[in-house]
This record gives structure tokens, C-alpha cells and sequence, in this order.
């Protein structure tokens, strides 16, 4: 059975979804985020079978994510950085990553100690913030009737 697509949908999550919602696609991101740029380094720091690896890779290239840049070292080799739309996700990335040390915390082990790399402290926690720079949570919000999202 074919993955059902979103691409015309007025959901904008479904629509990032298209792009980056698979588990691999985000991992890879991520490992991007880390500065893994060649096919054998995902490939085993993943643990990720060829086939899928190569389908993740393509898909993350189509869709302006990454970009596949010839390095021409000995004869074709390339790597695959992440692009400006790559980077726009890491916002996501820490979101994600925060979330999952709250409610599905790694065994024996503490969360992830993510710092500023300027000053050294800790990062803050990613939050929905007004206007005026205060946190809102999901009873601040609305969609207007006239924008309402649909799947």
C-alpha cells in the first residue's frame, strides 16, 4: 500500500511531515547536525541498511534539506550537508530531543546536556513564546476558523 501524501494539504504539519516525518529522515538530520556528511558514516552510526539509507538520502536531496556536494577525492565521492532548510530544523531537533528526555527518558542515564557553545550554559528549554516574549502553552493559542488546518 502506498504512504499517503500531504503535499496539497493546508496542514502545514502534514506538509513538513512529507519531507522530514519518517524516523531515519529526522535521525539523519540530526547526525547531519553533528557534522556526519559521507554515506558510510551514517550507514554505521545509524545502523541503517544501504537501501533505506540511500532512499532517506535521495528523498532529504529532493526535498532541499541536504545537498549532495561532489568533494572529488579520489574519483566521485560525496558528501551531504545539511542546507539553509536543513538548519531551520534544529529548533525541532532540540524540541524533539527535549520532549524525549521528559517523557521517555533513556535508562540510567541523564538527559542530554546540551550548552551554549559561546558561554557554556545550559540551553533553554525550547518554548512558544508571544509577542512580547512570554511562554504560551497549548489553552494560549487559537487558529482563526478561516485558517483552520485540515489533513
Amino acid at each position: 500500500m502506498a504512504r499517503k501524501r500531504f503535499d496539497d494539504s493546508r496542514c502545514s504539519v502534514a506538509r513538513a511531515l512529507n519531507e522530514v516525518g519518517d524516523w531515519w529522515s529526522l535521525l539523519i538530520v540530526l547526525h547531519a547536525m553533528y557534522g556526519t556528511r559521507r554515506f558510510v558514516d551514517f550507514q554505521q552510526q545509524l545502523g541503517i541498511a544501504k537501501n533505506i539509507l540511500c532512499d532517506r538520502l535521495t528523498r532529504l536531496v529532493d526535498n532541499g534539506v541536504l545537498r549532495k556536494v561532489d568533494v572529488g577525492e579520489h574519483g566521485s565521492r560525496y558528501e551531504y550537508r545539511l542546507t539553509e532548510k536543513g538548519r531551520d530544523l534544529f529548533p525541532v531537533v532540540v524540541a524533539l530531543r527535549q520532549w524525549g528526555d521528559r517523557w521517555n527518558p533513556a535508562p540510567e542515564q541523564g538527559p542530554l546536556d546540551l550548552r551554549d557553545r559561546a558561554s557554556g550554559r545550559p540551553i533553554r528549554d525550547v518554548q512558544v513564546l508571544d509577542a512580547d516574549g512570554q511562554p504560551l502553552d497549548i489553552r494560549d493559542v487559537f487558529v482563526p476558523e478561516d485558517n483552520e488546518p485540515t489533513a
